[in-house]
């Protein structure tokens, strides 16, 4: 039995999905203690407890302590099952919990499934402190494509915070092993687009985003395509998602509308991020770079990535995977703020 501190390093929910997907892959049973610590308050939440619950279905595990709010848990997995599964993350009580951490939970187990799988999640598609369905689909998803992960994730309705209710579809394709990955340079800016998305709320809205869009990053010198979207919801809200495509690799910035929140705000979170991003010579930005370290340490070979921010969320989550995996990092600070992390993978073969 592996024995977990949730409470280590940043003390967050990536602790728990990390251990769960390579508990499902590896078929090894552990036992954490003090989830979220950090967080308040601590303990399961709608979303993590629904993460316990999928992989629980895909592996039909042994689980102690699968409750709202448990602090403590023990998951023993059987063999890894694909097929076509249901995840709401508003079964066990109403939640417009993350739709999108929940599917960095089961993403790389079913990868690694006989079958592949056929997914339908219900939850938050757009809330705060989880990567939007935007980043997922265009950052996330292409990142590990290169890796030779197959999947396609499709929005049906956004759910937006508190109501919920959103809706993902999506099929992952089975694969043997990952390759390696080298995302370490950049390389020339090619594309710089903005998507504004608004449910159920007033179209001036977009139009006073899209001209502080203009604004703001002509003052760089740049003039992002601008894309609006008016989608289906039974929940109001906006979003604002930046995609910086370059030679090397992809960077993503997100900002969501909250009650009392300006438009133009949101547009100057964006524009900050990217700009903050800008600055520095990381290939890849802060949110991918830890998102992707179970990945590489599962592919075979060395992989390798420059990163604009080395956070703590990067060193919490390199200290899980060592929990499970005799994989060895390494970790550069380059300057004040990026960084280069080099990944000897272990070649896991299913």
């Amino acid at each position: 039995m592996i024995h977990i501190d949730g409470s280590q390093g940043e003390g967050g929910g990536q602790i728990l999905r990390t251990s769960l997907a390579l508990s499902a892959i590896l078929k090894k049973p552990f036992e954490i203690t003090g989830i979220r610590a950090h967080r308040k308050p601590p303990g399961l939440k709608p979303q993590h407890l629904a993460g316990v619950k999928a992989v629980a279905e895909m592996t039909q595990a042994t689980v102690k302590g699968a409750a709202l709010k448990s602090q403590t848990l023990q998951f023993t997995p059987g063999d890894l099952r694909g097929g076509s599964y249901v995840f709401d993350v508003a079964e066990e009580t109403s939640s417009a919990g993350s739709i999108t951490l929940l599917l960095q939970t089961v993403y790389p187990p079913l990868l690694f499934s006989p079958t592949g799988a056929k997914l339908i999640l219900k939850g938050g598609t757009h809330v705060e402190w989880s990567p939007s369905f935007d980043y997922f689909q265009e950052i996330f998803l292409p990142a590990t494509a290169r890796m030779g992960a197959a999947a396609v994730f499709h929005i049906n309705t956004w759910g937006w915070y508190p109501v919920g209710g959103g809706v993902v579809g999506g099929e992952i394709k089975p694969i043997k092993k990952l390759k390696s990955l080298q995302l370490t340079s950049r390389g020339r800016l090619k594309r710089l687009k903005a998507s504004l998305i608004l449910s159920n709320l007033p179209l001036s809205i977009l139009e006073r985003q899209r001209q502080r869009l203009q604004e703001k990053f002509g003052m760089l010198n740049l003039e992002p395509e601008i894309e609006t979207h008016q989608v289906p919801s039974p929940g109001r809200g906006c979003a604002i998602f930046l995609l910086a495509e370059f030679e090397g690799g992809r960077a993503g910035f997100s900002s969501l509308g909250a009650r009392g929140k300006p438009a133009e705000r949101m547009v100057d979170e964006v524009y900050e991020a990217f700009k903050d991003y800008d600055e520095t010579e990381g290939c890849i930005d802060a949110h991918l770079a830890d998102q992707l370290l179970l990945f590489m340490a599962l592919a075979e070979g060395v992989s390798s990535f420059t990163t604009s921010h080395l956070t703590q969320h990067l060193f919490t989550n390199v200290e899980v995977i060592q929990k499970f995996l005799p994989v060895r990092f390494e970790i550069q600070k380059e300057d004040r703020k990026y960084g280069r992390v080099t990944v000897t993978g272990v070649g896991f073969e299913f």
